[in-house]
C-alpha cells in the first residue's frame, strides 16, 4: 500500500487527479483540496454520467487510500451499509458455552464482542487503521431516514454501536457522496458538506479529456466526435451520452481507423453513445442526416 498523499496546493491536486486520467474543471480541484484540508466531506451533484463516481476513484488512486465504495439503492438500511451482528455465530457461542446457568451469564456478554461484528462499508471505513476514501455513491435513492444515519458519520467520523460504545476514526477518510440529484437532499445532511455541482463539459475540456484517454486519435475524429456527442445531449432524449462512453466512442474509432465520422461511420458506431431504442430513431433522424452529405442543414 503506497504511502498517503496530502496535497499541498490545488494545482498539486489538479496535477495529481491528471496524472491517474482525470482532468479536473477549476472547481473540482478547488473543493477536492478544501475537503483534504478541512476534513469536510464534499457532496457531488450532477447528472449522471458526468465523473462523479470517477472523481472519487481518482482522488482515492492519487491519495494513495484505499477506495471503500457504499452503492446506495432504495431500501438501503443499517444493516448493509454500517454493521450487523453474525447472528449465527452467536447462537454456535451461546450453544457451546450457555449450556447452563453460570455458562449463559459470561456468554452473554462476550456475544457482542467485536469477532462478532460484520462491517460494512461504512464502519469499514471508521474502523480502517489506514486512510480511506468513502465513496458514498447515489444517496438520493436512498431515504430521508438513512441520511439521517449519516450524520454523526459525516460530523464526526465515528458510530455508535449500542453493545459495544463509539468507534471513533483513527486516521480521517476523505468522504465523497455522489447524488443524480433526483429528489432533494436533506439541509441537515448539506450543512455537513462542501458543494459541488458537476455537468456536461464544455466542447474544449471535453475534448482535452477524450484525448487524455485516446492521444493517438487524429485531432478533427477528435473534435468532430464532441461536437457530435454535444449535439446528441442537446436532443430530448432518455439518455444523454456520459462522458465514458464519449471515450468508449473515440477508442471505438481509433479501432477501426476511421480518419472522418461520415454518415455511414455514425450509422454503425452511434450504440457506443445511444443505449435506447427510441432514442436510436430521434438521434439517426436529428444528428445523422446532418452528416450526409447533400443533406445536411
Amino acid at each position: 500500500m503506497p504511502t498517503p498523499v496530502t496535497p499541498e496546493s490545488v494545482e498539486a491536486l489538479s496535477a495529481g487527479l491528471l496524472a491517474t486520467g482525470y482532468l479536473p474543471g477549476e472547481s473540482t480541484a478547488l473543493v477536492s483540496y478544501l475537503a483534504a484540508q478541512l476534513g469536510k466531506p464534499i457532496l457531488v451533484e450532477g447528472p449522471a454520467g458526468v465523473g462523479k463516481t470517477q472523481l472519487a476513484k481518482a482522488l482515492a488512486q492519487y491519495t494513495g487510500r484505499e477506495l471503500v465504495r457504499l452503492q446506495c439503492y432504495e431500501g438501503l438500511d443499517e444493516s448493509k451499509a454500517l454493521y450487523e451482528w453474525n447472528y449465527r455465530k452467536q447462537l454456535l457461542r451461546i450453544q457451546a458455552e450457555g449450556r447452563d446457568e453460570s455458562g449463559w451469564s459470561t456468554v452473554q456478554d462476550d456475544i457482542f464482542g467485536e469477532e462478532f461484528l460484520l462491517t460494512r462499508p461504512l464502519l469499514q471505513a471508521i474502523s480502517s487503521e489506514q486512510p480511506v476514501v468513502l465513496l458514498i455513491d447515489e444517496i438520493d435513492k436512498t431515504d430521508q431516514e438513512f441520511e439521517a444515519m449519516l450524520l454523526e458519520i459525516l460530523s464526526d467520523f465515528q458510530v455508535s454501536i449500542p453493545e459495544l460504545g463509539t468507534v471513533t476514526a483513527s486516521s480521517q477518510p476523505i468522504v465523497l457522496l455522489t447524488s443524480n440529484n433526483s429528489r432533494e437532499l436533506t439541509e441537515a445532511l448539506k450543512r455537513r458538506c462542501l458543494y459541488l455541482w458537476l455537468d456536461y463539459p464544455e466542447l474544449e475540456h471535453e475534448l482535452e479529456i477524450v484525448k487524455l484517454h485516446t492521444p493517438e486519435l487524429p485531432d478533427a475524429v477528435g473534435r468532430r466526435l464532441v461536437e457530435i456527442v454535444q449535439l446528441v445531449r442537446d436532443l430530448d432524449i432518455k439518455k444523454p451520452p456520459s462522458i465514458a462512453e464519449s471515450i468508449d466512442w473515440a477508442r471505438a474509432l481509433l479501432l477501426l481507423g476511421a480518419t472522418d465520422i461520415d454518415a455511414e461511420t455514425f450509422k454503425n458506431t452511434m450504440s457506443i453513445i445511444v443505449k435506447h431504442r427510441t432514442d436510436l430513431d430521434v438521434v439517426s433522424e436529428r444528428v445523422g442526416v446532418k452528416l450526409t452529405p447533400g443533406l445536411a442543414s
